[in-house]
Formats: C-alpha cells, sequence, structure tokens
C-alpha cells in the first residue's frame, strides 16, 4: 500500500523511555538490578477503587481498570524493594546520580536545563505503581536532533521512575514483582515533527545512540522502550505503548496510518448506506438454541460448561466486519479486542468470517432468521459466554460501532511483535498531573553542572574513529554501522564477547548477512540478541564456521532451537576435511592431471566446500587443498 504521508498530514511523536545505570532507585536505596529469579520475598494484596475529582469527574482509564475488579498482587523481593516502593514510607531526596545522568544526556540533545527541578505525581491506573501514581520531573526542555527532512524538537526530558514488573496475570488477577519499580528512568518527548515512517526510525535511533554512548544507560531486553503518538488529517491522536525493538518503528507507523486510514473509509462507507448510530441495536440475543446440536467444537465445549450463544443483530453493516484496517487484522478484530478487553471474554465471531470454526452454513443462515436479518445486507456478532460477561462486551462493542460513524476513537494501544497494534484502554483524562508534596525540589547549581560536565559522550565521528582504529573494521564497513540501528546491538555483542569473537564477523553478520537473508524472506527478527551471542561464541570458540552463520540463522529463524542449529553444523575437525579432501582429489584425478596440480585449486576447492557445508572455515579448507596438491605435483601424481 503506498501512502503519500505528507498528503495525509502525518505527524508522529516519539516518547523514548531509558533506565539508567545508576547504583541504587530514584527514592531509595535500594539497588537498581532485578531480583533473582530463586529471590525470597512477601506478597501484598490490594484492589482499586474509584473517586471523582475535585470537579467531580470520573477519569475514563481509571473506570476501565475498576470495571475489571482485579485482584494486585505485589512481589517485594528481599534486597530489592522496601517501604519505599510499598508505598507505606515517604520517598526520600532525589538521587542525585540520576540527576546527573540525564542532565548529561539532555545536554548531548541540546535541551537546556531548568532552573530547578519540582517532581509531579502522574496518575497511573493499571495497578504497576503502588501509589497509584508515578513520581516525574522535567528537567531539561528545548532540545533537538538534526534530521535528513528537517529538525525535530524536543519538548521534555524528564526524570521518572520506572513501574513495577508485570510477571503474572489471568482471569480477576494481576501480579507485579516491586523488583523493577523506582528504577530511574529518563523520559525523552518529541514534538510531533516527524513526518514518514523512516524519520521516526532515524531519530529514535539518534536519540538512543547518545543515550548508549554515555555509557550510563542500561542494557538488554526491557530497559528501553519507545511510544508512539501518531495522527493524520482527520484521524486522531492514538498513543501506541511498548515498541521494544528499535527496527519495528516504521512498520508500526505505516501500519498506524493504514488502520486509521481504513476506519476513515469505513465511516464513510457506513455514511454511504445511510447508516446512522441509532441504528446500531442495543440489546442481544440468546440463540444458544438456534446452535445446540452445532458440531462446532467450540461451541459445544463451551455449552457443556454452561455457557451461552448471544447475538448482536446488525442491519445494514454485511462486509464492514471483514474490512482489513492492517495486515491479518480486520474491523471484526478491533471490536474483538473491545469485547476481551471490558468484558473478559475469548473475542467475537461474526457473520462476515461465516461460515467457520465448525459453525455450518446452514446455521448461519437459522441464526439470520432468528434475528430477522437479511443475510445480503446485514451483519451479526456472536459472543459464546455468560450473561455477565456478554453484557459487558456487548456494551463495549456496541459504543464503537457507534464511534465507527465519526472516525478514529482517541485511546491507547500496544504494539504486538509484527508491528500491528491492538487495543488497551482509553486514553486517560488531561487532568492526571499534580504536585508531589513529598520530596524537596532540586536547584540545579554549579555543584550539580559541573558533575555533569564530567560524563563526556562522545559525537558519531568518534565512534567512528573508534570501529575503524579499535575494531579493525574497514571504513566502508564501518561507516555502514555507524549509520545502522543495529549499532547498539554490534557494540553490545563485541563488549560481551570480548576476546572470543572477532568484531568483524560480528559487524558484517549484522550488516550484510542478516539484511541479505531477510531479502531472501528468512524471518530474521526470530533470532535475538540471546541466539545472535550464542552464535558468535560458537563461531569464536571454534564449535562452528564463520560460513556456517547465515544457515544456522536460518535454521533458528525457522523454529530449530539454537543448540540443535548449533549441533547441524557442527565444525569439521582438520583430519575430517582432509579426508574429504583427499576423497575429492582422487575421484578427481583425471582432470587435475589434465589441468596440473597447480591450476586445479579452484575445482577441488569448489568440490570441497559444497560437500562440507559451512561445517569448516574457508581458508583451512584452502589450505588443506594447496598443501594435498602441492604434494601431489611433487609425486608426479600417484
Amino acid at each position: 500500500m503506498e501512502i503519500d504521508y505528507k498528503g495525509i498530514g502525518l505527524k508522529v511523536g516519539l516518547e523514548i523511555h531509558q533506565q539508567l545505570d545508576s547504583r541504587s532507585k530514584l527514592f531509595c536505596g535500594c539497588p537498581t538490578k532485578l531480583a533473582p529469579e530463586d529471590s525470597k520475598y512477601y506478597e501484598v494484596v490490594r484492589y482499586m477503587w474509584l473517586t471523582k475529582s475535585e470537579l467531580g469527574e470520573l477519569d475514563p482509564a481509571a473506570a476501565y481498570e475498576v470495571s475489571k475488579g482485579r485482584k494486585i498482587v505485589y512481589r517485594v523481593p528481599e534486597g530489592h524493594a522496601c517501604l519505599v516502593e510499598l508505598d507505606e514510607e515517604p520517598p526520600h531526596d532525589v538521587n542525585r546520580e540520576s540527576l546527573v545522568i540525564a542532565l548529561a544526556i539532555a545536554n548531548a540533545l541540546n535541551a537546556q536545563p531548568v532552573d530547578e527541578v519540582y517532581f509531579m505525581r502522574k496518575i497511573v491506573v493499571d495497578g504497576s505503581n503502588t501509589s497509584g501514581f508515578q513520581r516525574t520531573a522535567i528537567i531539561a526542555l528545548g532540545g533537538y536532533v538534526e534530521d535528513e527532512e528537517g529538525v525535530v524538537r524536543i519538548q521534555t526530558i524528564a526524570l521518572e521512575e520506572d513501574a513495577a514488573r508485570k510477571v503474572d496475570e489471568g482471569p480477576g488477577y494481576v501480579i507485579y514483582n516491586l523488583d523493577r519499580l523506582g528504577i530511574p528512568l529518563i523520559e525523552i518527548s518529541t514534538a510531533p515533527d516527524i513526518v514518514s515512517p523512516d524519520q521516526a526510525l532515524r531519530v529514535a535511533y539518534k536519540i538512543g545512540l547518545i543515550m548508549r554512548l554515555s555509557g550510563r544507560v542500561k542494557r538488554g531486553i526491557g530497559t528501553i522502550r519507545q511510544d508512539l503518538n501518531i495522527s493524520i488529517a482527520g484521524g486522531e491522536r492514538i498513543e501506541i505503548k511498548g515498541v521494544d525493538k528499535l527496527e519495528l518503528i516504521p512498520k508500526v507507523v505505516k501500519y498506524e496510518v493504514m488502520r486509521q486510514l481504513s476506519l476513515l473509509k469505513i465511516r464513510d462507507e457506513l455514511h454511504k448506506r445511510g447508516l446512522r448510530p441509532e441504528d446500531v441495536p442495543e440489546t442481544f440475543v440468546d440463540v444458544t438454541d438456534t446452535l445446540k446440536d452445532s458440531k462446532s467444537r467450540i461451541v459445544r465445549a463451551s455449552l457443556e460448561k454452561g455457557m451461552r450463544v448471544y447475538a448482536l443483530p446488525l442491519p445494514g453493516f454485511k462486509g464492514v466486519l471483514a474490512v482489513e484496517v492492517s495486515p491479518g487484522r480486520r474491523f471484526g478484530t478491533e471490536l474483538s479486542d473491545y469485547a476481551k478487553a471490558w468484558g473478559g471474554v475469548g473475542g467475537i465471531i461474526h457473520s462476515d468470517e461465516l461460515p467457520a470454526y465448525g459453525i455450518s452454513e446452514s446455521e448461519v443462515l437459522q441464526i439470520y432468521n432468528r434475528l430477522g436479518l437479511d443475510g445480503g445486507r446485514d451483519a451479526f456478532i456472536l459472543i459464546i459466554s455468560d450473561f455477565e460477561k456478554a453484557e459487558r462486551a456487548f456494551k463495549a462493542v456496541i459504543e464503537r460501532l457507534k464511534y465507527a460513524f465519526i472516525g478514529v476513537p482517541r485511546e491507547t494501544r500496544g504494539a504486538n511483535p509484527d508491528g500491528t497494534t491492538r487495543y488497551l484502554r482509553p486514553q486517560p483524562g488531561a487532568a492526571r498531573m499534580y504536585p508531589e508534596t513529598d520530596i524537596r525540589p532540586v536547584r540545579i547549581d554549579e555543584s550539580i553542572l559541573m558533575e555533569v560536565r564530567k560524563i563526556y559522550i562522545p559525537k558519531p565521528e568518534e565512534i567512528l574513529k573508534i570501529l575503524i582504529e579499535g575494531h579493525g573494521l574497514s571504513h566502508d564497513l564501518a561507516s555502514q554501522l555507524i549509520r545502522d540501528p543495529l549499532l547498539h546491538l554490534y557494540l553490545d555483542l563485541v563488549e560481551e564477547l570480548k576476546g572470543v569473537t572477532s568484531p568483524q564477523i560480528i559487524a558484517s553478520t549484522l550488516v550484510a548477512t542478516m539484511k541479505s537473508l531477510k531479502r531472501e524472506g528468512v524471518n530474521v527478527d526470530k533470532v535475538d540478541y540471546e541466539a545472535l551471542r550464542e552464535i558468535f561464541e560458537a563461531v569464536g570458540k571454534g564449535r562452528i564456521a564463520k560460513e556456517a552463520i547465515p544457515d544456522v540463522i536460518k535454521a533458528i529463524a525457522s523454529g530449530t532451537s539454537v543448540d540443535k542449529a548449533l549441533d547441524s553444523f557442527k565444525s569439521l575437525s582438520v583430519e575430517e576435511v582432509e579426508k574429504i579432501v583427499d576423497e575429492v582429489i582422487t575421484s578427481n584425478i583425471d582432470t587435475i592431471r589434465t589441468r596440473g596440480p597447480e591450476k586445479s585449486v579452484s575445482l577441488v576447492m569448489g568440490k570441497v566446500m559444497s560437500l562440507v557445508r559451512g561445517r569448516a572455515d574457508g581458508a583451512i579448507v584452502n589450505t588443506i587443498v594447496r598443501k594435498k596438491l602441492a604434494e601431489l605435483s611433487k609425486q608426479g601424481g600417484p
């Protein structure tokens, strides 16, 4: 789908959250490392209550969370959380080390520090903060990032505490570990100046690179999170949470644009059909008897558990629910997200996708007749559940259907691994910040600024010099790498595998091999950091040859375990290679005699390499082949 991003008025803003590598948490002396899996802990159980603001208003996001009625369980690991995290003790003064690190990063982003830092309370309604709010403070303003499509302004840079870590979730409960709560975060928010998916990637990469080069931020899964605010003309500003992979950003932007354009087309189609919001029925019908003898396993299993089948008639909606809004997701999927989130049901089944799920064509016709609908122009939605859940789910679905006549609803969405998004919750109200009265303000004086100046963040051209002179990369390879978002991954791998694996092998794999495989259709996104580290470690220790790297990556991408993939391409010993070379020479001796041993190197090499299939280093094979042919030449032939 070709999209004129300028023509549709695309605007994207980034919010990048990165954990700082300070010795202790933001408001207490607990360490900033996550607790080991076998740590001792005790649990505290709490519930959320809904209250009105001073103006008598209810926050929609809070109302949504309270409607779930979930039990919130907090695990408090010994040595990694204290009474401050549990909200049973006032926060201590802000951690000075974290403030200095954040100001150093702000300085590298051309931002100006504020005169005095005041912490605020930002309402958080999902239970991930024991207090019900996150402590956050603006520390700098007015920065910018230069880009080929124009300067992108940085509106605010904030220092805040990270949320608790979700470890389990199920019907009626959620469990958080408090080891992550309170780890200092820097939040960098850009203005909505980004106008294309590629620009979003470049800007996020440049900001991430500056933080990475500070040497004072944490690395690894979960330490950096990117949120995006995306809007188009006629659409709505949509907040997308949890984009944890840099390379996923362009897809998220493109797919969200596709989604909003599709929702606007659905709106126009509904108006074209002469439908109105009031045409969406407010009530649903029990159609269990119609499907009581169905051969559908889903229906039978649900009915055996005492559930019922409920249907919502949708006059005039034929085909609308099947409209694709983003790859692999249809308008019916959007409605299903609402049903799951608000009602706690497993999802919906709609007429535009039937017959399916074992529900026959005759049963579909019976449902149409039962609801008094016309199969040529109308539609319906089925929910299999108990009455209470179905009622909540249908209420959310009906409200969402009515909003389809307006266009794009303002909501918070979560990023999926493929770049599409799913409904999370309504966006919170605007009045969600108020002063923090338990923390003293901090004046940014010369003593703090002197500490800030001690944190030197090198410029990209200095990193280029390190890549060439320190790591031994060619100028061309280093230049490609410095512009590639995978530079972060490269630096982490080189640091972790120092003295084990050559930086050249790591760089060429990331810059050339991975991209080449992706062009071939290999899903290299399935090969994560740990898998790459094990591959490069295996090469460095001689377990596999570097020539086997593409085949190992292909195997892992197709679902093979890392160990099994590595074993499949285990390096041959020198003796095994020599035996294969001898066999190739013997079977091609007539041709070698005709050409002469010295001119037969490429012939023998090609045949041997096709047999070892990446299980032997090419340089080693070449040495053995030349040695064997030289011996043959001295002997005057066999």
